[in-house]
């Protein structure tokens, strides 16, 4: 039996397809004019093409050398395996928005290849999340220092929530089983009884109706963060 050919899909491969779906629809189309992959004009729309095998820094910065030349600039790829509503696409597709390019896709395998605009290139309108800038502030304002290296992505990072459920472990463990109020009196934050409740660490456990400790886990827990609770030491009722 006949093995099918597994030749790497180059960036030439994606020439042909579009060429011809351009010319279909009436553009005069040439190839490499100005370092430019792919020129199509009609009348006075002159559109520009960039061919890669692979979404990349490379591909964007070409893409947008080219909008020295025309507003029309679009950036052609192999259709992804998973498509393109993956979180990694749904990333790119937006920077090709912000960026007002375009994005054509070649889908192989068929009969023919199949040539799709995802989008054009149009005029981007950044809108800003007051919901998302809201929610910086208040994680930045719900941390008491900086203890997470920029840059890394360790296991256990220390956000506002988990800053406060040490704060109150440390408590608990210093100072033996305690009420939700009398954690707030030694400034624990309206929160106290949330993160008592939830537990959602596993470091806090119901000793009697509102009256809480804190755990072994809690306790071996607290080993990992000594750079946040040295501050909490010494609060006592």
């Amino acid at each position: 039996m006949k093995k099918k050919s597994s030749r790497v899909l180059r960036e030439s491969d994606l020439y042909a397809p579009i060429r011809d779906w351009l010319v279909a629809q009436g553009y005069t189309v040439r190839g490499e004019v100005k370092d430019c992959d792919i020129t199509a004009v009609k009348d006075d729309d002159l559109i520009i093409i960039e061919l890669k095998r692979s979404f990349g820094v490379s591909l964007l910065v070409q893409a947008a050398q080219r909008q020295r030349a025309t507003d029309s600039v679009y950036v052609a790829l192999p259709q992804p395996k998973g498509g393109i509503y993956t979180r990694h696409w749904r990333a790119a597709t937006h920077l090709l928005r912000r960026l007002e390019l375009g994005l054509i896709l070649v889908t192989f395998g068929g009969r023919a290849p199949h040539v799709e605009v995802v989008f054009h290139p149009l005029p981007y309108e950044r809108k800003k999340a007051k919901k998302h800038k809201r929610a910086i502030l208040t994680e930045i304002a719900g941390r008491s220092g900086d203890y997470n290296e920029g840059g890394t992505t360790p296991r256990k990072r220390v956000t506002a929530y988990r800053e406060n459920a040490l704060q109150i472990a440390c408590l608990l463990e210093q100072n033996g089983p305690m009420t939700p109020r009398k954690l707030r009196e030694l400034g624990t934050g309206p929160k106290t009884l949330s993160i008592l409740s939830s537990n959602v660490y596993g470091w806090f456990e119901r000793v009697e109706r509102g009256v809480y400790r804190i755990t072994q886990q809690g306790r071996e827990e607290l080993k990992t963060y000594t750079h946040v609770t040295r501050r909490f030491a010494g609060l006592r009722p």
